[in-house]
């Protein structure tokens, strides 16, 4: 074997173990933040393979599934307990219910859809008019950039060393601009695909968290037909509590936050919106009666 040979392999075999593996987890990096250990990071990077450092991908579409989760839910239940506050009977609370869920569902996804899909057409119509003033006034932009790192914090001297280095590579400084001047992300070039993926998103997360506040009236009283409607509202009332608290539960993961603190949060909130709903409809049932609306 050459003498290259020989140092790289030198090289790549310095980083495993006495098993053939690579020392560290890719979950390490992210082991050592949430413990604070400052150690166990600086061994992870000291050891790890060349090569991207892993983080948590998967909250590409938390917004959707946490908006249209909560959304739903707390929309079928807002007409739930406005139902059950104004003495409507369980049919109708099922009528408007399921129509009104999957409507919204509907709606929810395709203004996700949208939305999101405007708003990345935006950001890349701002970025040609940033590479069209690359190309036209390289030296203004440049000027501009070497102002915001000195607000920053960084002397002109090293500004101006960073920025004209970055500038030599037009596409990459143009994504560095938007960034750092307009504070816009640029997407990839598939961002329709994944605009897609959102609103479908959107749509089943409204639509299967929606469902929830009534499948008590739907499935309960086929199982016990003597209950009343009260002990039907209780239902609801619990199964949407332990599901906005769970979805708290599940959102702690994408962020450092205590699960049951998360989980608490999202439960008064939405506690504290269903109150709202039912408050309002019962005293809406009252002026009903009051005026003789309703024979």
């Amino acid at each position: 074997m050459s003498a290259i040979g020989d140092a790289a392999a030198g090289e790549d075999t310095g980083l495993l173990n006495i098993n053939g593996q690579h020392p560290t987890d890719p979950n390490d990096a992210r082991k050592a933040y949430e413990g604070l250990d400052t150690e166990a990071s600086r061994t992870y990077h000291d050891n790890r393979k060349i090569s991207e450092e892993p983080h948590k991908t998967g909250g590409g579409f938390l917004k959707p599934i946490i908006f249209g989760g909560l959304d739903g839910i707390l929309t079928s239940f807002a007409i739930v307990a406005g139902a059950a506050g104004g003495n409507l009977s369980t049919p109708v609370i099922l009528i408007l219910g399921f129509s009104n869920i999957f409507a919204d569902a509907l709606s929810m996804g395709v203004g996700e859809f949208l939305s999101s899909k405007a708003e990345n057409e935006w950001i890349l119509s701002e970025r040609e008019r940033e590479n069209w003033e690359m190309e036209n006034y390289p030296e203004g932009e440049i000027q501009e950039m070497i102002e915001i790192y000195e607000d920053r914090g960084m002397s002109r001297e090293d500004a101006e060393k960073v920025i004209t280095t970055m500038a030599k590579y037009k596409d990459f400084f143009v994504d560095v601009m938007m960034a750092e001047e307009l504070q816009l992300q640029v997407p990839e070039d598939d961002y329709k695909t994944e605009n897609l993926k959102e609103g479908i998103v959107m749509f089943c997360s409204f639509a299967t968290f929606g469902a929830f506040p009534l499948l008590g009236y739907a499935i309960i009283p086929a199982t016990f037909p003597h209950l009343d409607e009260d002990v039907l509202f209780t239902c609801a009332c619990v199964i949407t509590g332990i599901v906005l608290f769970c979805m708290g539960c599940v959102k702690s993961a994408f962020s450092s936050r205590n699960w049951f603190l998360c989980g608490l949060e999202t439960l008064l909130l939405g506690g504290a919106c269903a109150t709202v709903a039912f408050t309002i409809g019962q005293l809406v049932d009252g002026l009903v009666d009051q005026e003789g609306l309703v024979q």
